[in-house]
């Protein structure tokens, strides 16, 4: 078991002095330089804190107040206020925690968390009373985070122990591609990005495209199936690829409407008219969907409803109003538009 002394070890300082940033003494100055090595020298070689230290006892989940800190991670890579789906849900949340009195603290990115430095000032230095996470992350992360934080509320997670806030993306998904079938289709191609588990296969959108087609007693093509990593920039050059090829589909199925316009733009590239020589769907009904030319079939997600139940959910459960972890799941509408529907001559 890893003690003090390993980590004063490791730093090349004193056990007092280990011992002072662990436990957040705020009458002994550290600088800066020493307390983030301590820190990563915390995260490498395991060191956990004593409860005292972390300050979380068993009955701090009952003693939060209107005003205690609350934080929020996002699993996106960059652009955190402005990215076009990610930032509606977090313009939801800033309003529903705003509203019930509670102070939004932090909003950190995937990315943040991979400094050390930052990922252990939430887990031990300022430790928010409740987390609301936007989407998957790493298992060790993951778990990390639900040891530490009393209160945690997921936008699209899985974990039944845990509240959850989502929509049926297989659903959503099926609802796409059925459509595409019945505006005559039977060569669909489906690009999107696998998840944290890194296949395909268990993506949801994934699986709603491949139910959809089994039920019309159409096979999934491997090789019209593309994993662009949720990458825009891959998406356009590994459409491009794909269109080029001697059999085309005749539609494609985007998972997000990112994906969906960058893809677009490769197959105007290509010489081919939307939807007349190929249709277009996608997923989240980004403000840019409806801009695009022609404007994009998609699925509307209520984003900022979604990060608004996600804020009050969560105070809720600080408050001790829900005994259990619940799921709730929003509703999604089908926008049909321009890229998916033949013109009538």
């Amino acid at each position: 078991m890893t003690t003090l002394k390993d980590v004063a070890e490791r730093v090349g300082v004193s056990i007092s002095t280990v011992s002072r940033v662990v436990n957040n003494e705020a009458s002994h100055s550290v600088r800066p330089e020493t307390r983030e090595k301590i820190w990563n020298a915390v995260t490498e070689l395991g060191y956990q804190p004593t409860k005292s230290a972390r300050g979380h006892d068993s009955d701090k989940k009952h003693h939060a107040t209107i005003g205690s800190p609350l934080g929020c991670i996002l699993a996106v890579t960059q652009n955190k206020y402005n990215h076009p789906y990610f930032s509606g849900i977090l313009e939801g949340i800033e309003k529903g925690i705003a509203e019930m009195g509670y102070e939004l603290a932090f909003v950190q990115s995937v990315d943040d968390l991979r400094n050390p430095t930052v990922l252990n000032r939430i887990l031990y230095e300022n430790t928010p009373v409740g987390l609301i996470l936007v989407e998957g992350l790493e298992p060790g992360l993951y778990s990390q985070l639900k040891q530490r934080i009393p209160h945690l509320i997921v936008v699209d997670g899985s974990d039944p122990s845990i509240p959850r806030v989502t929509y049926d993306r297989v659903e959503a998904a099926r609802a796409v591609v059925r459509h595409l079938l019945q505006q005559g289709h039977k060569e669909i191609a489906f690009i999107g990005g696998s998840g944290l588990s890194q296949e395909i296969e268990k993506e949801k959108r994934y699986r709603g495209y491949r139910d959809a087609l089994l039920e019309a007693g159409i096979a999934v093509r491997p090789e019209w199936v593309v994993d662009c990593y949720w990458d825009v920039e891959k998406s356009y050059q590994m459409t491009k690829e794909l269109l080029q090829n001697k059999e085309r589909p005749t539609a494609i199925f985007a998972a997000s409407d990112m994906i969906a316009i960058s893809a677009m733009r490769a197959a105007n590239e290509c010489g081919l008219r939307i939807p007349d020589d190929i249709a277009f769907a996608g997923i989240d009904n980004i403000e840019l969907s409806a801009y695009c030319s022609p404007p994009l079939t998609t699925v509307h997600i209520p984003k900022l409803e979604i990060g608004n139940i996600a804020a009050k959910t969560l105070i809720d459960y600080i408050q001790g109003r829900y005994p259990v972890p619940v799921k709730i799941s929003v509703p999604f509408e089908l926008k049909i538009r321009q890229s998916s529907v033949k013109s009538k001559k």
